[in-house]
């Protein structure tokens, strides 16, 4: 049986066990499946989240999968919110869906498609921006 070398071994995803505490952030550029509890922002391109795991923080992805507890905002072109899911938190989208059951404790805020931008190249998280500058009243004098 041939071992791969380190080129071969690229992963498509990556699991975070349901017996792992993560203290910190994690800036993932391929798919996160969360089994375990999360204390700290999570950026990754696609989170799939067990119904048994726990986030305590801020989740930006391009898709999101909701199935246990997020305590935090969740900013996502498609998300899924699942019967088990508690979300307490503010979540921002392009697509939502949330199942029967589903239970989300904040604000919604829907931005049409192209006006979730990441941020900085440096920085995979997603911000939002205005869809249309702000302009400023224009004064007349009367002469």
């Amino acid at each position: 049986m041939a071992i791969p070398s380190s080129a071969d071994n690229r992963s498509t995803f990556s699991v975070i066990g349901s017996d792992v505490t993560v203290t910190g952030d994690i800036d993932a550029s391929v798919d996160l499946h969360v089994d375990g509890r999360i204390e700290g922002d999570i950026r990754c391109a696609t989170l799939v989240q067990a119904n048994n795991s726990t986030v305590k923080g801020n989740v930006s992805a391009e898709q999101a999968r909701i199935a246990g507890r997020v305590e935090g905002s969740i900013t996502a072109k498609e998300l899924i919110v699942e019967a088990s899911a508690k979300v307490i938190g503010d979540v921002t989208y392009e697509k939502l869906s949330i199942e029967t059951g589903g239970h989300v404790e904040g604000s919604f805020r829907y931005k049409s498609a192209g006006t979730l931008q990441k941020d900085d190249p440096k920085d995979a998280s997603l911000k939002l921006v205005d869809e249309a500058p702000a302009t400023k009243p224009t004064q007349t004098s009367a002469l």
